[in-house]
């Protein structure tokens, strides 16, 4: 991360000094929440086995990839928020999809579709990050690290009721190959043999294979003749960054989150930067949820205007400085609500998934991992490498490939996200660690453009304290982005009183027809070394908590 941008989103970190990890407990108890129980299971043998944090966030993602494949997977990318104990450090791992050279200023998209078929594909980064894991950080090795996902892609495992329903949107952008391997019932068994060969492959030659190696070239192979635009040299040229990740200060509380190409660190920097002198719990209801539905308004304002690929991008110097936060709220009130259109002339001018997957891990050293893995859409591509087995992303879709126009999400974005060779595609993704006086909170979820605002809202239950840790998670969500100016939320959000003087300080609210998100979180408690692991309602979550002496 360039320099400039170091020193910008650490501009929050002023006045009294958060907590930092230094004096943690030695913990009793470790953790692996993930979205299915197969790839908890397949994180908690690893530390069964011996190994760290890192070990199982390797596991647990190769895992994923397999059980949950309309979410995450080998031929997608992600996140990696780390926190590695002995150094008292944390680093993000950047697996995030690049574009292909085919792909330069976006025109193939003026003919073809950039979320279905192998075109929306962009080269994947997750095989890096698993082998930067197990090389880098971790301590047993890739042929054990894959062994619980190479025996679930052999073995197979039964459709879950989420997983068909997920069948039954989809399968009509399915390839053949998808097709036999997907288009199944609730209760069938899904087995992928061609993805299991090449995970032994990847176990045991590295991630050299599959971007130089055989992998690579039964890959290419096949989007040449299926019309792909990923080559031999976008492969040969990926590699996985170490960033230094966003981190601030809110109110005794310092919060990491993801930096760049990922939005969500810089956003939730933003609203809370916004409201850094606001007493939140003294607020009524219906003022909390004005002022923060402002507060994201403005915050996903700027985002969609100035922010993509650092490496490509030049972020405004001042866009974290707390003198234009401040102006900004200053802006708000709570009478009215500030339309959409009135933004702009009080603004600068400006120069992912629905379907991803989230896990968060703890060991016993103390170690971190908290992890948002996507391939975008449901089943991303919907294409599946015949001769590899690969189901590839469609995240060429978050980028701003018709600027103007909205994506899948209704992200209504500027050139910063254009399309370029090479460059990553903007993110909402928010893997996140908080870390209290008292308490540590490792959280994520899956969910599109509304990542960031599930994040904000249970890291917000987590420092006000207020209801269980469980409601942190399952209490009903509401969300802003600036475009479409409406407040989206989920059934039950706002009670009736709530919803009618919402209305009349002019917000206008858009039930969405079913929750959405499937948080997985744990927290910490640094005085007693207790874990509670903590897994959404609305998902097929599975805590697993590992004793110190199993």
């Amino acid at each position: 991360m360039k320099h400039w941008l170091s020193v910008l989103i650490f501009w929050l970190a002023t006045g009294a000094q958060a907590a930092t990890l230094e004096q943690a407990a030695t913990l009793e108890q470790a953790a692996v929440v993930a979205a299915r129980p197969e790839a908890a299971a397949a994180g908690a043998a690893m530390l069964q086995a011996g190994g760290n944090a890192f070990d199982a966030a390797a596991a647990t993602a190769l895992a994923l990839g397999v059980v949950e494949p309309a979410s995450s997977g080998f031929g997608g990318g992600g996140f990696f928020l780390l926190y590695i104990a002995k150094d008292d450090r944390f680093i993000m791992l950047d697996a995030r999809e690049t574009s292909p050279r085919l792909a330069e200023h976006g025109e193939i998209y003026a003919r073809q579709s950039s979320m279905d078929g192998p075109q929306a594909a962009g080269v994947p980064g997750l095989p890096a990050a698993v082998a930067a894991l197990a090389t880098r950080y971790g301590r047993l090795g890739l042929k054990q690290i894959a062994a619980p996902a190479i025996r679930l892609a052999r073995q197979g495992f039964r459709v879950s009721p989420r997983l068909a329903r997920l069948i039954a949107w989809r399968r009509s952008v399915f390839n053949a190959t998808a097709r036999r391997l997907f288009d199944k019932k609730l209760g069938d068994i899904i087995t992928q043999p061609q993805l299991a060969h090449t995970l032994e492959r990847f176990a045991e030659q590295g991630a050299k294979d599959v971007y130089e190696g055989e992998i690579a070239g039964r890959l290419v192979a096949d989007l040449k003749r299926d019309g792909g635009l990923i080559r031999e040299d976008d492969l040969a040229a990926y590699r996985l960054i170490e960033r230094a990740p966003v981190s601030f200060d809110y109110q005794g509380f310092r919060i990491v989150s993801a930096s760049l190409p990922s939005s969500g660190g810089m956003t939730l920097a933003h609203i809370l930067g916004q409201l850094r002198h606001d007493d939140l719990a003294a607020l009524s209801a219906v003022d909390r949820v004005h002022l923060l539905v402002e507060a994201m308004k403005r915050a996903y304002r700027d985002r969609n205007s100035y922010l993509g690929d650092p490496d490509f991008v030049h972020i405004p110097e001042d866009y974290l400085d707390p003198k234009r936060l401040a102006r900004l709220r200053a802006f708000i009130r709570m009478d009215r609500a500030t339309p959409a259109a009135e933004l702009r002339g009080m603004l600068e001018p400006s120069g992912e998934a629905a379907n991803t997957s989230h896990f968060s891990i703890i060991d016993h050293e103390g170690n971190m991992v908290s992890a948002t893995l996507s391939i975008n859409y449901p089943f991303g591509s919907g294409y599946v490498s015949p001769a590899t087995g690969i189901l590839l992303n469609d995240e060429m879709d978050d980028f701003a490939t018709r600027p103007g126009k909205p994506n899948a999400y209704g992200l209504i974005q500027g050139k910063a996200n254009g399309v370029a060779p090479g460059k990553r595609m903007l993110s909402s993704m928010t893997p996140t660690i908080i870390i209290g006086p008292k308490r540590a909170f490792i959280v994520g979820t899956p969910g599109g453009s509304r990542i960031i605002s599930m994040v904000l809202l249970a890291g917000l239950g987590f420092m006000l304290n207020e209801t269980p840790p469980e409601q942190w998670l399952n209490a009903p969500r509401f969300h802003h982005q600036y475009l479409p100016d409406v407040v989206q939320h989920e059934p039950g959000a706002f009670p009736p009183d709530m919803a009618r003087e919402l209305e009349k300080r002019g917000h206008v609210l858009k039930a969405l027809p079913r929750p959405y998100g499937n948080m997985q979180a744990i927290l910490i408690d640094r005085e007693t070394g207790h874990v509670t692991g903590l897994t959404d309602s609305r998902g097929e979550g599975a805590a697993i908590i590992v004793p110190a002496n199993p």
